[in-house]
């Protein structure tokens, strides 16, 4: 097993599959084969939405060292900017919708500042993809809809 073979930002999407169980398998395997090989990184979006998941101060510290162990990759002011120019290039698709989340917007666009991929199990990262200007790879932790 060799990961993904790549640096991917981790969405609370896959991570949440990942901790709660429903990741198993082979796909657990890889992730897991990633995480090892420091393939998976956090920024402070991500950071934010996995941390939410706390339901108290003792989880919250527990969540965040464990976060604190993987690569960051920084949200600058370029990188918020791409987000709202993406947004933006949505609106502007026939077909597409803007209505993707903007915290997804802001970890794309981190991923494509930083040259990262984005690891996920939400189908936003591939609207965001096929249809704006922001350059990464979009990648299932497992594939769409075998799990939930």
């Amino acid at each position: 097993m060799t990961g993904y073979r790549q640096a991917l930002l981790i969405d609370s999407s896959a991570w949440a599959r990942t901790l709660d169980g429903r990741l198993g398998g082979v796909a657990r395997k890889r992730f897991d084969t990633a995480l090892t090989k420091g393939e998976l990184w956090t920024c402070p979006p991500t950071l934010l939405e996995m941390l939410y998941s706390a339901r108290d101060d003792g989880q919250f510290a527990a969540i965040s060292a464990e976060l604190e162990a993987l690569l960051h990759a920084p949200l600058t002011a370029e990188a918020a900017a791409l987000a709202v120019s993406a947004q933006a290039e949505l609106a502007a698709t026939p077909g597409a919708s803007h209505r993707v989340k903007p915290v997804d917007l802001l970890i794309a666009a981190v991923a494509a500042s930083a040259e990262l991929g984005v690891l996920h199990y939400d189908r936003d990262y591939d609207a965001i993809s096929e249809h704006t200007s922001l350059s990464f790879p979009s990648v299932w932790v497992a594939p769409r809809g075998t799990i939930d």
